[in-house]
């Protein structure tokens, strides 16, 4: 692996899908991640087996490139030795067990401070390590729910809608990787490791910066305002003749430049849209106004129309459509890796670029235990060592 990680090992007790995005940007930036799946049957996202790709699971495809996998039973003896071997000697260990998990299992912060003084201990959890909501399960729907993000998601009127997307997963997995880092370069003045945690709903609560500067500002609970923004207009997706497209005016100059590209410039003067607090205030009677211009006229023409005038605008792509655009593809967000069954398979790229030290996609989501035999023998392990493990059932090899 390259990248500005390169040297770094961290092993991955984590599974589905915060924990693992956490690894996944680790080892995008060429740390060696480790990732130690539970048996029988590895990390849950093996089981989502529709959608697959030759029969394994995309989900976990998704999550997993760049990683090597051992499978072990932490419940029998040597598969619990295999784990406090593997850390021995790591940087950092993620995991997103319920709290306490790991502590039955003697792989809790304390006994693994003492094991390896320079560990970074990540743990991703629902709701955090304290509080009255410490011992609850976390997951993504019910964090965007006690997050207030489905009661400002979908449109006006609408029952509560979840993002299209799970961000209290991805998020915390961000904020989970972005802690490490800061950890590891504590442990540089230091000499020390210690614990970074984070939880969904605090990913989750970070995204309603807005929303919540607005009720601390009122004390008026904001609602769902489908896709306009919340603080100025127009801000939002207009419908045209062939699909939708976004429109940005942001401010009074995009504003006053929308106006002349729909051949309405009349509406600039207009008392109810003269200032963006008079366009929030009846924004009502303005989207209609805008929407019944750009009905006429396909989504291409009405692009090319408010690029000429310098007028923020965008299309709302599908997912296929995004994956071929020409931007998308220039910036290598998709990849391609082979996988050990799959064979050749797309993956999205890395989304942070670095001018000396670049990350990158090169290896595919192993298969269960496809790196077990290869990782114990690093640690010292014989053949007939790990053999008998793979027999006694505290490991599997692939």
């Amino acid at each position: 692996m390259k990248g500005p990680l390169k040297g770094i090992k961290v092993v991955e007790l984590a599974q589905i899908m915060a924990g693992p995005t956490c690894g996944m940007l680790l080892a995008d930036m060429g740390a060696d991640v480790i990732k130690v799946e539970k048996l029988p049957g590895g990390d849950d996202t093996r089981s989502y087996s529709e959608p697959s790709i030759a029969g394994e699971s995309a989900a976990f495809m998704m999550l997993n490139r760049n990683k090597r996998g051992i499978a072990v039973n932490l419940k029998v003896p040597g598969g619990l030795e295999v784990v406090k071997r593997l850390l021995a000697d790591a940087d950092v260990v993620t995991e997103n067990y319920r709290k306490g998990t790991l502590g039955k299992l003697g792989l809790g912060y304390e006994v693994l401070r003492e094991l390896n003084p320079r560990l970074v201990y990540c743990a991703v959890s629902g709701y955090g390590r304290t509080g009255p909501y410490a011992d609850k399960g976390g997951f993504d729907l019910i964090a965007q729910g006690v997050a207030g993000i489905m009661s400002i998601t979908g449109e006006p009127g609408g029952p509560p809608v979840k993002s299209g997307t799970p961000i209290a997963d991805i998020n915390a997995g961000i904020f989970a990787a972005l802690g490490i880092v800061s950890a590891l370069y504590a442990r540089q003045q230091t000499g020390r490791g210690q614990v970074v945690e984070t939880s969904l709903m605090e990913a989750a609560i970070q995204q309603t910066y807005w929303q919540s500067a607005i009720f601390f500002a009122t004390g008026v609970n904001p609602g769902p305002s489908g896709s306009a923004h919340i603080l100025t207009a127009p801000y939002q997706a207009f419908p045209t003749s062939d699909g939708w497209i976004n429109v940005g005016g942001a401010n009074q100059s995009n504003w006053e430049r929308i106006a002349k590209v729909i051949g309405r410039p009349e509406l600039v003067q207009d008392a109810r849209f003269r200032t963006n607090g008079d366009r929030m205030r009846n924004l009502d009677a303005l989207t209609p106004l805008i929407a019944e211009r750009l009905r006429v006229r396909s989504s291409a023409e009405w692009i090319r129309e408010f690029e000429a005038a310098g007028v923020p605008v965008g299309p709302v792509n599908r997912i296929g459509d995004m994956l071929a655009d020409p931007q998308v593809k220039a910036r290598e967000m998709v990849v391609e890796v082979e996988h050990a069954r799959a064979g050749r398979v797309s993956a999205l790229g890395l989304p942070i670029k670095f001018s000396d030290t670049p990350g990158a996609v090169e290896r595919a989501a192993p298969v269960l235990g496809q790196h077990t035999r290869e990782v114990l023998s690093s640690l010292g392990y014989s053949d007939a060592q790990i053999d008998a493990l793979r027999d006694a059932g505290a490991v599997q090899c692939a």
